[in-house]
């Protein structure tokens, strides 16, 4: 049914899982439009009552957008992409129904930004977490800005998304990014006995906690996060950060 993820449903929960590991199931198109049609699924199909987002393969959650498909973008396109994966991500943030991340390795860039929109993360040991889009010359575009600073607080947001630094799960942990740390063989494990619990409460009773838990967070930040993303988006810096990266080299910015 889809190219890029897998799903399955039990006990109704629904495991969704994104397919590319050949690329550490980056981002790209086909992956965000197809997360659009496995949300119309979610909504619509009244024996999914609970969701978990996953990776294919040992190493990565999502390692990050495809950068092969930034090239010859201009600052408009760039940001039209930025509100195409903002509004995604906010179907997953304001789904009715639960949808948990659990992270099984890296979750850098727009793969950390589709772990904060769930509404709370479980990692395993191996899992990484990272905004490195300055590297690149740019900046988080798919809601990062406002989500980890929602998550962490505004100074160790500003450290995490100024330096490009990667952390492991265990300091995720430490400063709330994630809920809980398991081991590779028990991370789904315990995001389904998490959710079994949830499961018997009242549906509209958890809906409604999580539009009210929402509603503390409403901002225009979202706007502004991708008017800048277009911004950098046109400059050399990004240029130039993009690729050193197409060419596994070290940028060097202007």
């Amino acid at each position: 049914m889809y190219k890029s993820l897998l799903t399955s449903l039990e006990n109704n929960i629904f495991i969704v899982t994104i397919n590319r590991p050949d690329k550490l199931n980056a981002l790209n198109k086909t992956v965000f439009d197809e997360l659009n049609q496995v949300l119309d699924e979610i909504s619509t199909n009244a024996e999914i009552r609970s969701v978990i987002i996953t990776g294919a393969g040992p190493k990565a959650f999502v390692a990050g957008a495809d950068i092969s498909e930034f090239s010859g973008l201009n600052k408009t396109e760039a940001m039209a992409m930025a509100k195409k994966g903002q509004d995604v991500f906010a179907r997953i943030e304001n789904s009715s129904k639960p949808i948990v991340a659990a992270v099984n390795g890296f979750a850098l860039g727009g793969g950390c930004e589709l772990a904060m929109a769930c509404h709370f993360r479980l990692a395993n040991t191996n899992a990484k977490f990272g905004q490195p889009e300055v590297n690149l010359g740019l900046i988080p575009g798919y809601g990062g800005t406002q989500r980890l600073t929602m998550l962490v607080g505004k100074g160790k947001a500003m450290e995490l998304m100024m330096t490009g630094n990667i952390v492991g799960a265990e300091e995720a942990l430490k400063f709330g990014l994630v809920n809980y740390v398991e081991s590779p063989d028990n991370l789904l494990n315990k995001a389904k006995e998490i959710l079994s619990v949830i499961l018997t409460k009242s549906p509209l009773a958890i809906s409604k906690v999580i539009e009210a838990v929402n509603a503390f967070f409403n901002k225009d930040g979202f706007e502004k996060e991708a008017q800048l993303f277009g911004e950098v988006f046109s400059s050399d810096d990004k240029k130039e950060g993009t690729s050193a990266f197409l060419e596994k080299r070290k940028p060097v910015f202007k």
